[in-house]
């Protein structure tokens, strides 16, 4: 009896909610359909633009009937593993997933009859229509790589997983919860229709869960500069010395800063205060419409180069040590050569967390750079002032679908579970905006043109910018596993430079790459201090060391860093503390 008056409590809480959210979404003019406005339209151009592809393919009819015999075969294969299934006769799959996917680990996809022929049949013609993608000739290797993300796209999108009916996790709970659980699915469905502006935004993570400053992004600090492009956070020293040579870090501006300082467990930025570093971190600002015309010149004039003049003022030190990661090593890359043309000598040293310098080869993301798809791009960032940071989110997210879309669908929705509460999944959902000529420039200049790495082919703040020049000490450190910066591309930017120079390749991702702290040293990483003419030839006589790469930076950089010195504490020299870190601009949140 407690049971189910717990039960009918639980279920009637849900269907109010449900009610109430339904309701809302009435009152705010939302539905599904509606999620797609003139606003966004251009999701549909850029589709059409990719779809060219297949225009431009030449089928080769011998290629074709190969596939369909091979198809009919394993077709046949089915029938008779189906009849065996039946009779409760143990048989092995036509065509079994990759070991990686995980979205058939149920053991209804190989016991059940109805399960096992959904699962066989979806993973055999999405064999088949890889295969044709493959075979078929008259493209070029855009056009290839274009068709197939698409056809990847289009095969995980029909995945019997992502269906009620097909999921036997997702009939088993409606089963087990009387229904409870679908109740619970809409609710989270139509909680994220209100929470999405003009694309369907599939929670990932507990937002609740997490406060900027209060349990993520808690290094102690001050904000002791702003500016209307970003505010300069000084930490507090936790050494009895700290070293002369203060060291500033550029983020992407593309994401929030505190990747960099997620948890006392991973913090970078923690790390480095406790190594005895002066850290100074960029936070920018979160642009809307007002910053239409704000250039990338201005990212490096009022960006960078205001916040090294401010490390200075706070410090009362001319040089200082950098790290950039991702395009904020992009932006410090570009003003390193800036100085250089200027005669400024002030950097000692500079890091690179995983920076394409040379665009030659973008990785996946590639798919996004043809010219009509930038056109499409284009027409919509002007109309609005800005790019939604919630497309460059669920653009590099469309990278790897199936765990960082379809699964999330599938849990929220379909199971009804709520999301849980992940850090890391937090701050990938909190997404940042690009001014609108900034982020122009970004993509047809250096993605698409590739003139970063030419010679004095950009001019920025009146100085045309070679990074074959820079002859600053420099550290690239990138990740083997990393889909958005490339580590053979990174290799491409590290041989740019002129100067001294090592290049180390961590193990896994974009992300846990560079975020590897010494405790519990879950990757490893190869280092190899002597250039090669590819990266192939560099990493066949690199060295592989287990643990974290950190203290390994932390004995380069010791070279430049100068003498200890008294602690410094913010506020102490010409900057006054203007208000506690994180500061404002990080916790500003898109609507």
């Amino acid at each position: 009896m407690e049971f189910l008056t717990k039960f009918a409590k639980d279920y009637l809480s849900h269907a109010a909610a449900l009610v109430k959210l339904s309701q809302d979404t009435v009152v705010k003019g939302l539905t599904p359909g509606k999620l797609a406005t003139p606003d966004n339209s251009f999701i549909l151009d850029v589709t059409t633009s990719l779809t060219a592809a297949f225009r431009e393919a030449i089928i080769d009819p011998s290629k074709v009937m190969q596939d369909n015999t091979e198809l009919a075969q394993k077709y046949w294969q089915l029938i008779q593993n189906v009849a065996l299934t039946t009779l409760r006769q143990p048989t092995d799959p036509v065509v079994a997933p990759e070991r990686s996917d995980h979205r058939f680990d149920d053991e209804a996809w190989n016991q059940n009859p109805f399960y096992y022929a959904i699962a066989q049949l979806y993973l055999i013609n999405a064999e088949y229509l890889d295969k044709m993608a493959q075979d078929l000739d008259g493209l070029t290797d855009e056009n290839r790589r274009q068709l197939t993300f698409l056809t990847r796209q289009f095969v995980n999108a029909l995945a019997p997983t992502n269906f009620f009916i097909t999921n036997p996790e997702a009939v088993r709970k409606c089963r087990q919860t009387w229904g409870l659980s679908v109740v619970q699915g809409l609710e989270n469905f139509y909680r994220d229709i209100m929470r999405s502006r003009q694309l369907l935004n599939v929670s990932m993570t507990d937002d609740k869960a997490f406060e900027v400053g209060g349990n993520i992004a808690t290094t102690p600090g001050k904000v002791v500069f702003e500016n209307h492009m970003f505010q300069l956070i000084q930490y507090q020293p936790t050494t009895d010395t700290v070293h002369k040579t203060p060291l500033l870090i550029v983020p992407p501006f593309i994401n929030k800063y505190y990747i960099l300082d997620l948890a006392e467990r991973n913090s970078l930025v923690r790390w480095l205060v406790g190594q005895g570093h002066t850290v100074f971190m960029i936070s920018w600002v979160n642009p809307d419409e007002s910053y239409r015309d704000t250039t990338f010149e201005d990212y490096v004039s009022d960006g960078v180069l205001a916040a090294m003049d401010a490390v200075e003022a706070a410090t009362g030190e001319h040089e200082l040590n950098t790290i950039g990661y991702c395009v904020g090593g992009t932006l410090l890359a570009t003003t390193l050569a800036h100085l250089k043309k200027a005669g400024d000598n002030r950097v000692k040293s500079s890091t690179f967390f995983a920076t394409l310098l040379d665009f030659t080869d973008p990785g996946e993301i590639g798919v996004y750079l043809n010219e009509k798809v930038i056109k499409a791009l284009e027409n919509y960032i002007d109309k609005i002032g800005y790019y939604d940071g919630r497309f460059i989110a669920l653009s590099f997210s469309s990278l790897k679908e199936n765990n960082l879309i379809w699964s999330y669908f599938v849990n929220n929705y379909l199971k009804g579970e709520p999301p849980l509460p992940f850090d890391l999944l937090y701050w990938n959902s909190d997404s940042t905006n690009l001014p609108a000529t900034m982020y122009k420039y970004y993509l047809r200049e250096m993605y698409v043109n590739n003139k970063l790495r030419e010679p004095n082919a950009l001019t920025i703040a009146g100085t045309p910018i070679d990074l074959s020049s820079i002859d600053t000490p420099a550290m690239f450190i990138s990740a083997q596993q990393d889909h958005i910066a490339l580590w053979k591309s990174t290799y491409a930017g590290y041989r740019l430079f002129s100067g001294e120079k090592r290049f180390v390749l961590g193990q896994s991702g974009h992300i846990a790459g560079i975020i590897n702290p010494p405790e519990p040293g879950k990757y490893g990483y190869y280092s190899n201090d002597t250039e090669a003419d590819t990266p192939e030839n560099w990493f066949e006589d690199a060295a592989f060391h287990e643990g974290s790469w950190w203290p390994n930076w932390q004995g380069w950089v010791s070279r430049f860093q100068g003498e200890e010195v008294e602690p410094r504490v913010p506020g102490d020299q010409k900057l006054e503390v203007i208000e506690d870190a994180p500061g404002r601009y990080v916790k500003k949140r898109l609507a």
